[in-house]
């Protein structure tokens, strides 16, 4: 059985241009793969555990390959059960709004905790592997304002450490295929309105090929 995980990235329920966007991407989804599995991850539900002394001390133990204590087990368990349903998924749905040229703390938190060796990557003298390899992401990006636009105040050369990010951490725990819809213009009344039509119409005809 072929397995979506969507990451929902945004806490604004009533409003997210990219909780909107993926929705309409998840919809078409659905009526091209109605024998497809959809298993949702809200980072707003989801309690976090932090990356605390005894994760980092576990994450040291296992590259000096160091018995871990049991508090130190404890937190490698929860690590690894985060992990788990990327490994279990075939395909992965990022809704991601821009926080501060970047991406929300919620998601930047996710990935901190997963981002470890024999988790989501492995390495030797001859590099980095990751292990997600052969599966694929779509990553709606939403913005308030244009990065793209001719003469933005935001131009992506200097502020987009959004887009880059994700499709950085992505290649390097393996997702080569990544797909990205880009919802821009979100504060601007009319000019938003349209570019979110613009963003679900390929999110549609992405969703439909995925």
């Amino acid at each position: 059985m072929t397995r979506v995980l969507y990451i929902e990235g945004s806490p604004n329920k009533g409003y997210s241009a990219s909780i909107e966007v993926c929705n309409a991407f998840l919809d078409a989804y659905r009526l091209a793969h109605p024998d497809h599995e959809i298993h949702k991850l809200d980072l707003w539900d989801e309690p976090l555990p932090e990356f605390d002394a005894d994760a980092l001390a576990a994450k040291y133990a296992g590259l000096s390959g160091t018995p871990l204590t049991p508090n130190q087990a404890v937190a490698w368990q929860r690590i690894e059960a985060l992990a788990a349903p990327f490994h279990e998924a075939d395909k992965f749905l990022f809704g991601v709004p821009l926080w501060n040229f970047s991406i929300p703390y919620k998601l930047k938190h996710l990935i901190d905790l997963i981002s470890q060796k024999d988790v989501l990557f492995s390495f030797d003298s001859s590099g980095f592997t990751g292990m997600l390899r052969g599966k694929k992401a779509a990553v709606v990006y939403a913005r308030g304002l244009s990065y793209t636009s001719p003469g933005s105040l935001t131009p992506a050369s200097e502020f987009d450490l959004q887009r880059p990010y994700m499709e950085t951490w992505l290649k390097f725990v393996g997702v080569e295929d990544v797909a990205g819809i880009v919802v821009e213009r979100t504060l601007l009344g009319p000019e938003g309105k349209v570019d979110r039509s613009r963003a679900i119409e390929e999110a549609h005809a992405i969703a439909r090929e995925f």
